[in-house]
């Protein structure tokens, strides 16, 4: 459940940044340690969020982004009419039908390998991509593959925050103890 990106992915500007995406992707996996279906589905807050909600939203958000990056068409239901956006997006917070962490956990780690293996070929970071005709885009908007680097990093750092306090509001468990037992330590409590 936990990804961990060589030594050698830092040396350069792409991997520093590719680390620090692992980083937050790795902070939302390790919410989920040990948790039953049930458990990661829960909302033990006045929030609609619950962990495998988030994880679905954080895979399938980077997944549009890379799409984007790519000029890929893909799943355009995060465009177009608003009501229809309104629904689509609802239904990246939560599992639907026979979904399971563990298919969301496998769909990320494609699209986290994906990532990497464009990024990595991409002629430099400046390069940019248009962003969708949507009202909450600049029209006519470009960002560089840089910027897309760093939106993932605070999009995976923001919902990797909302992560851990949902996982300590379900069983008192920290991100620190999280880290401890993805590592192989003894629970030191």
């Amino acid at each position: 459940m936990v990804t961990h990106v060589p030594a050698e992915a830092t040396g350069d500007e792409r991997g520093a940044l590719l680390s620090f995406v692992e980083a937050q992707r790795g902070a939302i996996r390790r919410s989920l340690i040990g948790l039953t279906e049930e458990q990661a589905a829960s909302r033990p807050s006045a929030s609609e969020l619950s962990l495998s909600g988030l994880l679905k939203h954080v895979a399938r958000t980077e997944q549009h982004w890379l799409w984007m990056a790519q000029q890929r068409t893909g799943d355009t239901a995060l465009t177009g009419d608003t009501s229809q956006v309104q629904e689509a997006w609802a239904d990246t917070f939560r599992l639907i039908g026979d979904e399971t962490v563990e298919q969301m956990l496998e769909f990320w780690d494609g699209v986290a390998a994906e990532v990497e293996k464009f990024i990595r070929s991409v002629p430099s970071l400046d390069d940019t991509f248009p962003l969708p005709d949507a009202p909450w885009f600049p029209k006519d908007g470009r960002v560089s593959m840089r910027w897309l680097l760093i939106h993932l990093v605070e999009e995976h750092a923001r919902h990797a925050g909302h992560a851990d306090i949902i996982r300590e509001s379900l069983d008192g468990r920290t991100a620190f103890e999280l880290v401890a037992e993805a590592a192989g330590y003894a629970d030191q409590s």
